[in-house]
């Protein structure tokens, strides 16, 4: 594929990082993350934000940001509480950032749930997520037991080496463009009745003839969930864009995805999840990632819910696609509504004009213009 970037600095140039890391008055459980921090920085020109107020004062738009944050045993600490509540009452003010994230926790709960919540909201106010921007640190570390084994080190180290290397990716994010995007559009509705696929529709048309678009069902057929192999058989058939199980997944989904360069994600919010058939596709695309990553490959998702919870999905696709399986998350990756009855999305006051903003704003994301 023919990538574009958006600015002509050399992969190995680096940005200055900000570093927004809540307020802890527990000395105690800071001390790791300084550590991780101190180790990861190493080379790189930063400053540090700890308080709201500092944050508020500060204007971090077109920003390289690392945040930072130490969980307690209760997952809350209450400098990150307001600093979310800023970034959910403040709409652009991420306008243009690159941004990954560190969660230190002190038990094996909330760090994933955290970061979740963060990258939402501070997507939301414009801020771009690399494939793969969470370093999390449960309490026994355990997380990095892979890690560890390939690296040849400990869990700690591994932690370490982890935050480096996301610092190193996020000071030095050049953002892929495309002349023409290709666009891959997964779903598993009925197009007679589903508002999900009629918002799609409805986006398509601000896409126009800018993009080469493909869509595929996943409604007819069984689609086989993860059976779980264990990690060299499924490296083994990742290496020749196999899975255990046939379909349609291997057979058209997988090479759709390796040309594609953005996934778009057309979910109906069944029970506050994506429907089995996508979730299926989510946990079967490991075996591709065992053996490469999505890096240059923009996630967008189509949301919408009978009654509520459409934040809930959207995490969903964050923590399954952007932090597991390493797609770009662009600024408001999502186009999120309401609406129950068969039709009602039709009766949503602006909403061909806010579709048809969205496919535009689609394209000047991924063709810079």
């Amino acid at each position: 594929m023919d990538i574009i970037h958006k600015d002509n600095r050399t992969e190995k140039d680096a940005l200055p990082l900000t570093v927004i890391r809540p307020l802890c008055m527990d000395s105690d459980k800071t001390v790791r993350l300084t550590d991780v921090l101190d180790y990861g920085l190493q080379g790189h020109d930063y400053d540090v934000l700890e308080t709201a107020e500092q944050i508020e004062a500060a204007d971090l738009r077109r920003r390289r940001i690392l945040f930072a944050i130490e969980l307690g045993e209760s997952g809350i600490n209450l400098e990150y509480v307001r600093l979310l509540k800023m970034i959910r009452l403040r709409r652009q003010m991420f306008d243009g950032c690159v941004a990954g994230l560190i969660v230190d926790g002190s038990s094996e709960l909330y760090t994933k749930s955290v970061a979740r919540h963060l990258v939402f909201s501070a997507n939301r106010a414009g801020c771009i997520f690399p494939g793969r921007p969470l370093v999390e640190g449960t309490v026994s570390l355990r997380n990095y037991n892979i890690i560890a084994s390939n690296l040849g080190t400990d869990n700690f180290n591994a932690y370490r080496e982890s935050v480096k290397e996301l610092a190193d990716r996020v000071a030095g994010f050049r953002q892929p463009l495309y002349d023409h995007p290709k666009i891959l559009a997964l779903h598993a509705g009925h197009s007679k009745n589903s508002n999900t696929l009629m918002l799609w529709e409805m986006i398509r048309e601000g896409i126009g003839d800018r993009a080469k678009i493909r869509e595929i069902s996943l409604h007819d057929g069984e689609i086989y969930d993860c059976r779980g192999c264990n990690y060299e058989t499924c490296l083994h058939l990742g290496e020749e864009s196999r899975c255990f199980y046939g379909g349609v997944i291997p057979r058209e989904v997988y090479p759709a995805i390796q040309e594609c360069d953005a996934l778009v994600m057309i979910c109906p919010n069944y029970n506050d999840a994506i429907s089995a058939n996508l979730t299926a596709f989510v946990n079967r695309l490991t075996a591709l990632v065992r053996v490469r990553r999505f890096y240059e490959k923009y996630l967008y998702a189509v949301i919408v819910s009978g009654y509520s919870g459409s934040d809930i999905v959207a995490e969903q696709l964050i923590s399954s696609l952007n932090m597991n399986k390493t797609f770009l998350l662009p600024p408001e990756f999502a186009m999120m509504r309401t609406a129950n009855d068969p039709g009602a999305i039709l009766e949503r006051e602006h909403i061909r004009e806010d579709a048809f903003d969205f496919g535009n704003r689609m394209m000047e994301q991924m063709r810079g213009r």
